[in-house]
């Protein structure tokens, strides 16, 4: 057996690696959050976090619960497969409300000219806008405590479609060791990953010129997160 738990832990890990980086539902929502919202590291990093732990144990109580139950992979995987669809759906439902919200409030923060006229001198104008002056009493509220629970709540839903095969495995050899250690090598490299493309994709686009679509931030966010979750339901990613 110590050979098959070998194979079944890179077996794990290399899943696990891959599964997350080419699913770009693990880390996009995160990488355009923290940018539209101007997160700090650390809250990009706990958030993404918590989605990480949320999605896992999602798939892995659903996973033991079959495997104490005796139920077949495919009855386990025809779960998962509307998990699956739930979340995507959830995804792009979500990044459609914000890209609406992102809309209203680019609107808002249009800028526009104020014209002065004083004693003895030309009148002259600036650009202002009356909405960014409040902005961080609106970001304390409404979407900014929303935006996180949201995203949490579609990772608990989100599915890890590999993960129930490769529980049934060691369970099927009454190993609840390998059962343990197999589960928790795809959990940390998953998470491991998740945390990885995230913060290195936020560490790249703060280095890209953005300023002049800054008012625009939540509405390409939102477009963002709602074409992952298209790309997610309709081309299988």
């Amino acid at each position: 057996m110590d050979g098959q738990l070998n194979a079944l832990i890179i077996t794990a890990a290399s899943i696990g690696f891959f599964h997350t980086l080419f699913g770009p539902d693990h880390y996009l929502p995160f990488v355009m959050m923290s940018w539209s919202r101007k997160w700090s590291w650390f809250k990009t990093t706990w958030i993404t976090f918590l989605c990480g732990v949320g999605h896992i144990v999602g798939s892995v109580v659903l996973g033991l619960v079959g495997v104490s139950l005796g139920i077949a992979v495919n009855r386990l995987e025809i779960v998962e497969g509307f998990r699956g669809n739930l979340a995507a759906w959830l995804l792009i439902a979500f990044g459609l409300v914000y890209f609406v919200w992102g809309l209203r409030r680019a609107y808002r923060n249009q800028p526009h000219e104020h014209r002065h006229a004083h004693i003895g001198e030309a009148i002259h104008a600036h650009e202002h806008d009356h909405h960014r002056e409040h902005a961080h009493v609106h970001n304390s509220k409404g979407t900014a405590s929303v935006a996180p629970w949201t995203l949490f709540i579609i990772f608990v839903f989100g599915p890890c479609e590999p993960l129930i095969p490769l529980l049934m495995y060691p369970a099927a050899q009454n190993s609840f060791f390998g059962l343990m250690v197999v589960t928790c090598v795809f959990g940390i490299v998953t998470i491991a990953t998740m945390l990885a493309a995230v913060l290195l994709s936020r560490a790249g686009v703060s280095f890209l010129p953005l300023a002049k679509v800054q008012r625009f931030a939540h509405v390409i966010a939102g477009a963002t997160i709602c074409l992952c979750g298209l790309a997610i339901q309709f081309l299988g990613l």
